[in-house]
């Protein structure tokens, strides 16, 4: 569908285009040109070879490269067929499918924190704010800070001095779960007791 392959708007008016689009232009192309040799009763050669340029379109479309030498772009770069928009780490399944966004949930860099306890973690106080924000917003409201919903995400985005009291006080009594990737065994995946810092890394 042309959805999965969009021209992408570039600086200076221009665009650019999926390799696919490439690739459907080929078959297209070919198989207009047989037709035509087909109609003209061209000699069998002639449209022997043309039926087997076809195919070799085909091939690329479905899987460039996999029979001889890979189709190349204008700047000598093998396209990306259908197969390789599936297969690999940047694919359709590993990508999407295989990779899902996670609310309530952040990462960051791991740095020293000297003066931290064993069982504790230094927690950015922006990701903080994001990670607890229902919380907060239940907490707002219960002390009447805000009415609804909505008022309560406006008061969070100003972030007054208010805000930071409730946070302190909802990390009290909230672990967290910190993981370390590759998760090979249980310990990847362990609990701290947040403690709220600056900056933007987490610290252990």
């Amino acid at each position: 569908p042309p959805d999965l392959r969009p021209l992408v708007p570039l600086d200076g008016g221009r665009f650019a285009t999926s390799d696919l689009n490439d690739l459907y232009r080929r078959v297209i192309n070919r198989n207009n040109r047989l037709k035509r040799l087909l109609d003209l009763n061209a000699p069998d050669i002639i449209v022997r070879n043309e039926k087997r340029m076809l195919q070799e379109a085909v091939d690329a479309l479905l899987d460039n490269g996999r029979r001889g030498r890979a189709i190349t772009g204008s700047n000598k770069r093998p396209l990306k067929s259908l197969a390789d928009m599936i297969k690999g780490k940047q694919g359709r399944f590993r990508q999407n499918l295989l990779g899902k966004r996670v609310d309530y949930s952040g990462r960051s860099v791991i740095v020293v924190g000297p003066t931290l306890k064993l069982h504790q973690c230094g927690l950015p106080k922006k990701m903080a704010l994001e990670l607890f924000k229902p919380f907060i917003f239940g907490k707002l409201e219960a002390r009447g800070l805000a009415t609804t919903i909505k008022a309560a995400k406006k008061m969070v985005e100003r972030e007054p001095p208010e805000v930071w009291d409730i946070l302190a006080e909802v990390i009290r009594e909230h672990p967290v779960l910190l993981n370390r990737a590759p998760t090979l065994h249980r310990l990847g995946i362990q609990a701290f007791e947040p403690v709220l810092i600056e900056g933007k890394a987490i610290q252990l």
